[in-house]
């Protein structure tokens, strides 16, 4: 078991979830709010509503659904970090109550700005406005143009942000114009004596659920597995996917190994779970015209003789895997802490 550090006490806003990718800490700061650090979710271009999510090798039926905080609530905050992570470019400052697009402001002049490595056309990534007509607000052949946050608004043949302005105009590091969904599967079980019973914490007299995490080989911070969802891929299919690849490293075992992995894995998917958020995530990678949207959804070993029973491996762009006691101290990637705090209170566990 690993011991990690005490969450840091943020003030004001907390900002919106979802995890993977890292990039060095950019510190923003917007007129009197606290620093806060900055950190990308989910990596982009990988990988070779909603009551009830099926493929065909597995289905998941949500019992709960969870929200973060509205957007009017909890205006983006990594979203206009001083610095765009994993270059030199600045955004055009956006104080608070500049960020809603109802805000007549004349003066915004963002800095526009697509990454080298999507202007090299890789084939996850759109091209550029002018050259294709996306459809937006829609599906748009087997990429999903649809936002969770609703129907956002198209000027000028670009999509906009639905949170509002975030100073840099373009796609960034992200490959999508509009959404960029992603799915992270949060799996879960009972910590147990060597008799199976389930362990109550000393304090809260409450069983202690422990997760599956990863450490991220680019930032070394803790985090869960997930990542982006491919063009015509059901979510459920994408949460399946990225687990075995990222906790049980599937891609580098023998076949005869693998298909043990995939059997486990459909067993434990099938299984009841439900959603513990969907929608924008707060991202320093998010721009004027593109941004992160995710799902993420808790699958339970419930008898703990399922996944619990497969060795983890870390794979793709994972350094470590091991479960981990869910904890309210815990200090986990993004905000990832306050899905794990939804689930513990879902299946009612120390928290």
């Amino acid at each position: 078991m690993v011991h990690l550090p005490l969450r840091r006490n943020w003030t004001g806003h907390i900002p919106l979830a979802l995890t993977l990718l890292g990039f060095p800490y950019t510190v923003c700061t917007y007129g009197l709010r606290s620093a806060v650090t900055c950190s990308s979710a989910h990596p982009v271009g990988t990988s070779k509503n909603i009551r009830s999510i099926s493929a065909s090798c597995c289905n998941l039926y949500t019992t709960s659904i969870r929200t973060m905080p509205s957007s009017a609530a909890a205006p983006h905050v990594r979203a206009r970090c001083t610095q765009y992570p994993g270059s030199t470019v600045k955004r055009f400052p956006v104080p608070d109550d500049k960020v809603d697009w109802s805000q007549l402001w004349p003066q915004y002049n963002p800095v526009s700005y697509t990454a080298p490595s999507i202007l090299k056309k890789p084939a996850w990534a759109d091209p550029d406005i002018g050259s294709f007509s996306p459809k937006f607000n829609a599906m748009d052949g087997a990429v999903d143009r649809k936002s969770f946050e609703g129907s956002y608004r198209v000027e000028n043949g670009k999509p906009l942000n639905p949170l509002g302005r975030t100073g840099l105009t373009g796609r960034g590091l992200l490959g999508r114009w509009g959404p960029n969904h992603a799915a992270d599967p949060i799996v879960t079980r009972w910590k147990a004596d060597p008799s199976g019973a389930k362990i109550n914490h000393s304090v809260s007299k409450q069983p202690i659920l422990e997760f599956v995490s990863i450490k991220r080989k680019d930032c070394g911070e803790w985090a869960i597995p997930g990542g982006m969802v491919d063009p015509g891929e059901q979510v459920s299919v994408t949460l399946q996917r990225e687990f075995s690849e990222e906790a049980l490293n599937s891609l580098s075992v023998p076949p005869s190994e693998r298909a043990k992995i995939h059997e486990r894995i459909k067993e434990l998917f099938r299984s009841r779970g439900f959603e513990v958020y969907k929608g924008y995530v707060d991202d320093p990678r998010n721009t004027d015209n593109a941004w992160m949207e995710t799902v993420a959804v808790n699958f339970h070993d419930e008898s703990g003789n399922s996944v619990s029973e497969l060795p983890l491996q870390a794979g793709d762009d994972a350094g470590q895997v091991q479960w981990i006691d869910i904890d309210s101290s815990l200090a986990l990637y993004a905000s990832h802490s306050h899905f794990l705090e939804l689930v513990a209170k879902e299946r009612k566990a120390h928290w």
